[in-house]
């Protein structure tokens, strides 16, 4: 006989006394190493691992298909669509695992720095470790009554690890879901222990509310000079938007995601989470020393003896994370809340190795790229993924953006010519040849690059033009070698070089046929001449 059990309310949820609130980071730690689900480390991190689930798990992610957001949906292969009775069923199962767990853990905070648009958000833990990551990723209330009267009501993440669908019952592909409900605001998580889905999922709901607000969502990096000159860093993960964000002659913004309105950029998290296969303290100092006790560390693993970190060793996977607080940062804005940018920066992981290293956009050419996202995912970020993969992200950022890709695009173009931004595309991945026989470009002649657009340096610089994709770049930029600028020179065979290029070029063309309301003038001025 089957016994059909009520669905558990999440305000009974909440009232029992498993349930652990807003716990110190301390107490937290204390959970996790009595509970067994990490470890400390020598620098005073904990360390934990996910699993067979080291990256996100985007096929198994859905959007409830409800009335209110059906016609704003820009559904798909990244929006996938999931019926009320699955989200109900689900919802019903998540609720009654988290009431049964011997100890629950909630984070209650916001999403957004800006104190005038921030939105509530409250996580639901089944692991303390999950908590700790939560507390440190988003923004931690000032005052002790600030959530409670918050303006808005909360969106809620109900995270589940251990509970795995059954796809022939429950409605889904695979064991793991992530799937959001705007009208119920809550996003369910399950059958995977990666945290970053939590992270994500949060963003993806700001990419949906804030243009409702005529803010502009970004998945950037920024930061601000000592002039007060802001300037923001796009591109998908692994491209270097933390690394390259976290320098020591700026003060950081935030590493990932922000929100550009009327008043200037703001952060939408309260912390970073930043890949550290291959971290060290020579090349990234700030990101190295910001990982101390409180921060959490997800696959990377530990001498068994003196529990040091090797961020070498990618035996888990690519893709290691450290999760930490801004606060961990020597160098930061605090509130993350800057002015308009000044300068922004399109990151680009080439595999082709053929794009240039740095390159000046006009404003069709800003408005292409933004559109084309094109970059590689790298190892590790996905599941699946296990070298770098051509792909074409929009906005780069499209698994995260629930509306239409020209949403964000007009938005982007009408603040560029208010606030006349530089911007540049800055190809952080191969050169000399293609990933396999090229080699990655240094990071010491990226930021050299970075450094120069930053300090208007190669606002007026002699350029060359790259006759496919129409690219002007610097002839010269001190701290970088001549060839090096000039991808083909940098190609053993130029003949090689044209053709791989071609093959790049008319990987643009194809992408951008699915855009078929954009201006003439971005698809004429803006791509490639193929």
């Amino acid at each position: 006989m089957n016994i059909i059990r009520k669905t558990t309310d999440l305000q009974e949820l909440l009232s029992k006394e498993h349930v652990r609130r807003n716990l110190s980071v301390p107490v937290l730690v204390e959970k996790i190493l009595e509970r067994n689900e990490g470890t400390l480390t020598s620098s005073g991190a904990v360390k934990a691992e996910t699993g067979k689930y080291t990256g996100r798990s985007p096929k198994d992610k859905y959007i409830v298909d409800e009335p209110s957001s059906r016609d704003q949906i820009d559904w798909g292969s990244v929006n996938q669509p999931i019926s009320s009775d699955v989200f109900d069923r689900l919802y019903s199962k998540v609720t009654n695992h988290l009431q049964d767990a011997d100890e629950i853990f909630v984070f209650e905070g916001f999403a957004g720095a800006d104190e005038a648009t921030r939105l509530p958000i409250r996580v639901v833990n089944e692991r303390a470790w999950h908590n700790l990551f939560a507390k440190q990723l988003f923004i931690r209330p000032a005052q002790s009554d600030d959530w409670e009267n918050a303006a808005e009501e909360p969106f809620t993440i109900l995270s589940a690890p251990s509970l795995k669908a059954d796809p022939s019952v429950d409605g889904t592909r695979s064991e793991a879901f992530i799937i959001v409900s705007f009208e119920k605001r809550t996003i369910l998580i399950g059958g995977t222990e990666y945290a970053g889905e939590m992270k994500k999922s949060i963003f993806s709901i700001m990419n949906y509310l804030l243009p409702q607000k005529d803010i502009m969502p970004m998945h950037c990096s920024a930061n601000v000079g000592s002039e007060g000159d802001v300037a923001l860093f796009f591109g998908l993960s692994g491209t270097g938007k933390t690394t390259l964000s976290a320098d020591a002659d700026r003060r950081l913004i935030g590493d990932d995601e922000h929100g550009w309105s009327a008043s200037g950029v703001f952060n939408i998290e309260g912390g970073c989470y930043a890949k550290c296969i291959q971290l060290s303290r020579e090349k990234e100092p700030q990101i190295f020393d910001a990982i101390r006790f409180g921060s959490v560390l997800e696959n990377v693993v530990l001498d068994p003896t003196t529990k040091v970190a090797d961020y070498d060793d990618s035996s888990l996977t690519e893709n290691t994370r450290a999760a930490y607080p801004l606060q961990a940062m020597t160098n930061i804005v605090d509130p993350s809340i800057a002015g308009h940018p000044n300068t922004i920066i399109f990151l680009t992981a080439d595999a082709f190795g053929v794009l240039p290293p740095i390159s000046k956009l006009t404003k069709e050419q800003a408005m292409y790229h933004f559109l084309s996202g094109y970059t590689s995912k790298l190892a590790g970020t996905e599941r699946g993924i296990t070298e770098p993969e051509a792909t074409f992200s929009t906005c780069f950022g499209s698994p995260f953006l629930p509306l239409r890709p020209t949403v964000y695009a007009e938005m982007l173009g009408r603040k560029m010519e208010e606030h006349e931004v530089e911007v540049f595309l800055v190809n952080t991945g191969w050169t000399g040849g293609a990933y396999g026989t090229g080699s990655r470009m240094k990071l010491s002649y990226t930021r050299a690059m970075v450094r120069a657009a930053l300090h208007g340096e190669l606002t007026n610089a002699e350029t060359t033009k790259n006759g496919l994709f129409n690219l002007e770049t610097p002839t010269h930029i001190p701290g970088v070698p001549d060839d090096v600028l000039v991808p083909r020179f940098a190609w053993p065979s130029e003949e090689a070089y044209e053709e791989k290029a071609l093959e790049l070029a008319s990987k643009f063309k194809e992408n951008f046929k699915k855009f078929t309301n954009v201006d003439e003038s971005i698809i004429k001025l803006g791509g490639p001449s193929v």
